[in-house]
């Protein structure tokens, strides 16, 4: 099993083991994301840290990877409730770039 599909399974088994499935809408899951990706925008808001400055503040590093962390979790939730393969569409998706913004 890849590693996609067992991050997977433990963020399913978590909302299964909640009844939190009955909430995960296409609108829902989408606002959630975008919610979260702000969340991760809030810490660069009047400030603009380096990745080094970043790595080098470990309360900063944490906040800032669980904010990751929660957008990969919807994001997640909502690709495995479509029914998308999310190693295809990337590998897909930079393909169309490569085509798009050439060397």
């Amino acid at each position: 099993m890849d590693s996609i599909a067992i991050l997977m399974q433990e963020i399913k088994k978590f909302v299964d083991e909640r009844d939190w499935g009955k909430y995960h809408t296409p609108k829902n899951l989408a606002i959630s994301i975008s919610i979260e990706a702000n969340e991760l925008l809030e810490h660069f808001q009047w400030n603009e840290p380096s990745f080094e400055e970043i790595r080098s503040n470990e309360e900063k590093f944490r906040e800032i990877s669980h904010e990751i962390a929660d957008v990969f979790i919807y994001l997640l939730m909502f690709s495995y409730n479509l029914g998308v393969d999310v190693k295809r569409i990337i590998m897909e998706k930079l393909e169309m770039n490569r085509k798009k913004y050439p060397l």
